[in-house]
């Protein structure tokens, strides 16, 4: 099924690219944006197959967020959020997988993961939570929402040290805050903030991030494939860094297409200026290595697996490290084309304006920041202890 879902991207892109404008004029995916990813089924890649999903390779995801993104860089973004929840869904009690997906298993779950809010113990084996989350992309298509939130000491408290769930909740458990979402990139993802208001949630809805992050999940849910066997810290961020990539290709598209019928201000064809090519095709060279590199790590650590190992810890600090990589050479790299674009690329009628701004609002997420990445990647290098709080994300 991959392959027919990369031949509707193809088929469908043009419609998605003509819609990005309007996407981004609403602050959130158009109606009939929804409906061609729901035509797609980009969001049913990593969704168990006995609840109408795929179940297809990581890498194919990947690939169809990045052939999305190209056409419209907020459906890319949404795409590549919403799409990797499924994944996390399927390791959950089987319960909530029915819940969400028995009648139609085109339904979607936005989130974010920040834990904002104490989930604390009540009667009947069930948490009752509040908080207000920003950045839930997607929610005005989706109708439950992943939550993070501290595991709390039946006092309101968090316990110490925290205990990080994610839960699961309903539309009707959840508003939307219209007017949070306001910004200079990505505005057509609409991720809005939540706000809970002393929601009651069954435990069932619920499950620890270190059960996630370990695995236990998974087998716990008789969940012994290959794709749920991998951890959060290599699903969660893969999405994400696919939509920037693909953004800069996307970029690159239209840039070469602008480029090969412009004169320049000193009359020159740019096709005759050796000095904008060299940089067109640098620019192509550093793209295209980070859609190679992200899908080569992902692959790897997949064939692993599925050969009946376990990833190390260096392999997926390896991986975190190269994913954050990937992103921030890529959009370097639009960066270098933008700059060579001409004043035209800077008119609101001109995409390349947006791709640029799109993409550097990708740059904001937090699996991207680079720092910690780095660092704990080279300690592992050096064969170094790591300190626990740089090891979250692997």
């Amino acid at each position: 099924m991959a392959h027919e879902v990369v031949q509707r991207i193809e088929d469908l892109g043009p419609e998605l690219a003509a819609l990005a404008e309007e996407n981004e004029s609403l602050g959130k995916l158009s109606d009939k944006t929804a409906d061609l990813l729901r035509q797609i089924g980009v969001m049913r890649l990593l969704q168990p197959s006995d609840f109408g999903g795929y179940q297809a390779h990581p890498r194919d995801f990947a690939e169809a967020v990045m052939g999305i993104a190209q056409h419209d860089p907020a459906a890319g973004w949404v795409s590549g959020v919403v799409g990797v929840h499924p994944w996390e869904l399927a390791q959950m009690d089987r319960k909530l997988q029915a819940e969400i997906w028995g009648d139609d298993p085109d339904v979607w779950v936005a989130s974010p993961y920040m834990p904002n809010g104490v989930a604390d113990p009540v009667e009947n084996d069930s948490f009752v939570l509040s908080g207000r989350w920003p950045f839930s992309s997607g929610a005005d298509h989706c109708q439950w929402d992943f939550l993070g939130a501290m595991k709390g000491d039946g006092t309101g408290k968090p316990l110490m040290p925290p205990d990080v769930m994610h839960v699961v909740l309903p539309r009707s458990d959840y508003e939307i805050i219209e007017d949070s979402w306001d910004v200079v990139g990505l505005s057509g993802t609409g991720s809005k903030d939540v706000v809970v208001d002393k929601a009651v949630i069954p435990a069932y809805r619920t499950v620890l991030q270190s059960d996630i992050a370990g695995g236990v999940a998974a087998a716990r849910a008789g969940r012994h494939d290959t794709l749920y066997k991998l951890s959060f810290g290599v699903m969660f961020p893969l999405g994400i860094t696919s939509a920037v990539i693909g953004i800069c290709e996307g970029a690159l598209a239209t840039h070469l297409e602008i480029q090969k019928n412009r004169v320049a201000v000193t009359g020159v064809q740019v096709r005759d200026d050796p000095y904008a090519l060299h940089a067109a095709g640098e620019a192509a060279a550093e793209i295209a290595a980070s859609r190679t590199q992200l899908i080569e790590g992902i692959s790897r650590l997949f064939d692993i697996v599925e050969a009946g190992g376990e990833p190390t810890t260096e392999d997926k600090s390896n991986q975190r490290r190269n994913q954050v990589r990937c992103a921030w050479r890529a959009v370097a790299a639009l960066d270098e084309i933008f700059t060579r674009s001409g004043g035209g690329a800077i008119r609101k009628s001109s995409p390349m304006q947006r791709y640029w701004r799109d993409a550097h609002v990708g740059l904001q997420h937090m699996i991207h920041v680079d720092g910690i990445a780095y660092h704990s990647n080279a300690l592992h290098m050096m064969g170094l202890e790591t300190p626990p709080g740089m090891l979250v994300m692997l």
